[in-house]
């Protein structure tokens, strides 16, 4: 794959909050991230792991405090720029394999890879015409990170993305990150389990 061509890019937090239902799930957090580099968002249940990936993601709102991207396509906000993966697939069970891809691939436009290759390279080539619905909970997995191969942005947020994978699909997840990164990509991700390659910890939360 080529590189992601528009140059280095600089993710910061700074005394970021967060306010879910009246409750303060943290605050005065201050975060960075730089082009190739993983951060592995750490902390026990309820710290606010996924509510920092929707923050950045511009799901939420912050209660205060600043998150900002240096660097990058200038024409594009923060969002833009992010891809989220949930820890619940985002997948329409009537669809085919290849339309749920191209449903997203449409939705989220910018450039994009070739949709077969992403499908094989993620194990996935011959289920084309399979029904998501038809999926394993590895395979609906799989097909998620296709989406992060068919549409190229520089920022993924990955909330437990190996879970419901097996050691082969670790380990070709894996691989999809250090190349991911060695493009001048970035990853941020809230795990319970390790990453699988070399990262950076934030803790957030206070300590159990």
């Amino acid at each position: 794959m080529s590189g992601l061509g528009h140059g280095k890019i600089q993710l910061s937090g700074r005394g970021v909050a967060c306010v879910r239902g009246g409750r303060e799930v943290f605050s005065g957090l201050d975060f960075e991230a730089a082009s190739g580099e993983a951060v592995a968002v750490v902390g026990r249940n309820g710290s606010g792991k996924t509510s920092l990936l929707r923050l950045i993601a511009g799901l939420l709102v912050p209660a205060g405090g600043t998150i900002a991207l240096e660097g990058g396509d200038a024409e594009l906000t923060l969002p833009e720029q992010c891809h989220y993966l949930g820890h619940r697939d985002a997948l329409k069970p009537a669809l085919s394999v290849a339309e749920n891809l191209s449903f997203w691939a449409d939705f989220l436009g910018g450039a994009r890879g070739d949709a077969t290759e992403s499908l094989a390279t993620v194990g996935l080539e011959h289920a084309t015409h399979l029904p998501a619905g038809f999926l394993s909970a590895g395979q609906r997995r799989r097909l998620s990170l296709a989406r992060l191969l068919t549409v190229r942005r520089p920022v993924w947020l990955l909330d437990e993305p190996t879970n419901a994978l097996d050691v082969a699909g670790q380990e070709m997840f894996g691989g999809l990150m250090r190349e991911h990164l060695s493009r001048g990509g970035m990853i941020v991700a809230a795990t319970h389990a390790p990453l699988g390659i070399e990262s950076r910890e934030l803790r957030i939360g206070r300590a159990a």
